[in-house]
């Protein structure tokens, strides 16, 4: 497979692709449709351009007045990268979304991934692949992945054993970067504390009024 690194997605992004930000696997696009038919029709050209570039249909949501799009490969183990073809399906995608008449709004593009604190992913790992998935198979490396995307994906974050309670979920939010700080500066003035900035731009850890943590993440600074 033609897995191409996160600095290099970057680059293409800032060469071009800037309908487009990488989120914790895909790339991804938002666009804004006047209206539902001409939403659906791009989805069509879409799905076409895919099936004729011999790439596989791309993960897409069309709702009222928007599509999203996700893009990746999936190797022989079912992870999930970006590869060359990906950003060449992307170009084609964005001039498509110009010939329907559809703006990108990249800044509101988001991923939601679900981390657990875990001694043994070995073990939980099943479990809840089990359980979101329906296919306790359904793990790549450290994540439980839904082949379908109907559940955010679970990674399992190393720690060491321990007896005394302590928050062990945590919700990784990935955003575009140009959105991270406003998002965080909402957050704060809606009662949230910023806990670890040392990471930044590639994730910043926030705190709820009552400590419950979550890491807002971008591409940026990732290998």
């Amino acid at each position: 497979m033609d897995r191409i690194s996160n600095r290099e997605i970057l680059e293409s992004i800032a060469h071009g692709l800037n309908d487009w930000r990488k989120l914790a696997q895909p790339l991804a696009a938002r666009y804004r449709a006047a209206d539902t038919g001409s939403g659906a029709a791009f989805v069509g050209a879409v799905a076409q351009a895919s099936v004729s570039a011999g790439h596989d249909v791309p993960d897409i949501r069309l709702a009222p007045g928007l599509v999203d799009v996700s893009l990746f490969s999936v190797d022989e183990s079912g992870a999930r990268w970006v590869t060359s073809q990906d950003l060449e399906l992307a170009r084609v995608i964005s001039a498509l979304a110009r010939e329907h008449g559809l703006t990108a709004a990249p800044d509101e593009v988001a991923q939601l991934e679900i981390a657990l604190d875990t001694a043994d992913d070995t073990a939980a790992g099943p479990f809840w692949a089990a359980l979101l998935t329906g296919d306790a198979d359904n793990t790549v490396y450290d994540t439980v992945l839904d082949p379908t995307s109907r559940v955010p994906s679970v990674w399992f974050q190393r720690t060491d054993a321990h007896k005394t309670p302590r928050q062990r979920w945590h919700m990784d939010l990935w955003l575009a970067p140009e959105t991270a700080g406003t998002r965080i500066r909402a957050a704060v003035a809606a009662g949230g504390t910023v806990v670890d900035d040392s990471h930044s731009p590639s994730y910043i850890v926030l705190a709820d009024p009552e400590g419950n943590r979550v890491c807002v993440c971008t591409a940026v600074d990732r290998d």
